[in-house]
């Protein structure tokens, strides 16, 4: 009688138990203060993750309970950023840098070489791997935008100019061989472009009209690809956005995101998902994103990966889990990501405007002028940093009318932003 009275406890316990996001363990512990900027899973047990400025590369056969690490800058013998990591199948993968250089694997990652392409890409920042050999990429957050494409699982790539829709592209999500999205910025706003025709040409679907604004994430909801969600990475003022579309990405409606430079989106009903980004962790929805709740658990998020309604994965300061099992973490401590060191020389300011930045590696940095209410003024410039360094800069304002202004500083790492007043 007591073991049947056990038995029905644990049944009733088992069928009670809610899928909730919990850090997996073994990363977990590995922290480095930095961020995974992407995780991506084949099935339920076999996937890779990118860390993003230490350069390592990842691999579960588990669902992320033990890890190996595969690949770092010491085994590269160089330093690099890695953006993006996405598998044809369990032997072919890709992994995209901001530093010039892509890279494949054949054997599941336990070897990288490099793709040879003309011109060769600066930077990839969205990846999609699509049917049994067809694969596209697209950069970057910086210009100039562009797409890469292969047919033959990497073999050859083409190269596609998307300077004429774009100025920058961050994210590619295709529903087949031919039919596809790209997702990033022009000098109007965020955009998302469409194709039909594998990427020969592209039409406009959305312009949120704000310049400095990105279309950073898509994502389709499983079982239903006309439902599309949507992160818009926006600037202060401003509020980041959730856009959402129920035909295909023919029309869209948006609502207020939980922040403003919100990156991570992710549904696993049209209803029921989460939101996040550089500064938070996950925000969730009940109702379509009417409304949001701070569930005080992830940091840094950059993509949730919805693998079904039970299960999801999302990358940040760490790899998370969505999953009704208990992963055993406790106590274990988000930390915050690192801006860059800014310095302005003086404030208020005359004639010219002189700040200094300390960079802690390479990086790519946009610095763009906007006025007190977000209104775009011009793109001060952007700087390819080779070294670790501390880089001054001096820029004149002296057509700039009296009041206050925001710098925009873009990198490899995030966004920040600081204040300054113009005599």
């Amino acid at each position: 009688m007591k073991f049947a009275t056990l038995l029905l406890l644990l049944i009733c316990f088992n069928l009670n138990a809610q899928a909730n996001w919990q850090p997996i363990p073994e990363i977990a512990s590995n922290t480095n203060n930095q961020r995974f900027d992407d995780v991506f899973f084949l099935n339920d047990n076999l996937g890779w993750a990118a860390n993003g400025y230490y350069a390592a590369v990842y691999k579960t056969t588990d669902g992320g309970i033990t890890w190996t690490e595969q690949l770092n800058e010491d085994i590269l013998g160089g330093s690099f950023y890695f953006r993006n990591i996405e598998f044809l199948n369990e032997n072919v993968g890709f992994l995209g840098t901001l530093n010039g250089i892509f890279f494949k694997t054949t054997d599941g990652g336990n070897n990288w070489t490099p793709v040879i392409i003309t011109p060769n890409p600066p930077a990839i920042c969205g990846l999609d791997a699509i049917g049994n050999s067809t694969i596209y990429g697209c950069g970057a957050y910086f210009t100039p935008a562009h797409i890469i494409k292969s047919t033959d699982s990497g073999d050859t790539w083409q190269h596609i100019d998307m300077s004429t829709y774009a100025d920058a592209l961050v994210e590619v999500l295709f529903l087949d061989e031919l039919t596809g999205y790209a997702s990033g910025q022009n000098n109007n706003g965020g955009v998302i472009l469409k194709t039909t025709d594998g990427g020969a040409t592209w039409t406009e679907l959305l312009n949120t009209n704000i310049p400095g604004e990105y279309v950073w994430k898509l994502q389709t909801l499983e079982g239903n690809p006309n439902i599309m969600f949507g992160s818009v990475s926006s600037i202060n003022p401003h509020n980041g956005k959730l856009i959402k579309s129920i035909d295909a990405g023919v029309t869209w409606s948006s609502l207020d995101a939980p922040e403003t430079n919100v990156q991570a989106v992710g549904f696993i009903t049209e209803n029921h998902g989460w939101m996040g980004g550089h500064s938070t962790g996950f925000y969730e929805t009940l109702d379509g994103g009417i409304s949001w709740t701070n569930l005080n658990i992830g940091s840094n998020l950059n993509r949730i990966l919805i693998i079904n309604s039970g299960l999801a994965y999302a990358c940040g300061t760490t790899i998370y889990k969505f999953t009704d099992e208990n992963l055993g973490i406790t106590n274990f401590q988000e930390t915050n990501k690192e801006n860059l060191t800014i310095t302005l020389h003086s404030n208020p300011v005359e004639n010219d405007l002189e700040f200094t930045i300390h960079f802690n590696s390479d990086d790519n940095i946009l610095i763009t002028l906007y006025d007190i209410n977000g209104k775009y003024i011009k793109q001060l410039t952007r700087d390819i940093i080779t070294t670790k360094t501390t880089k001054s800069y001096s820029f004149p304002v002296d057509m700039l009318a009296s009041g206050i202004y925001i710098l925009d500083f873009h990198n490899n790492t995030g966004r920040s932003s600081l204040k300054f007043t113009k005599k």
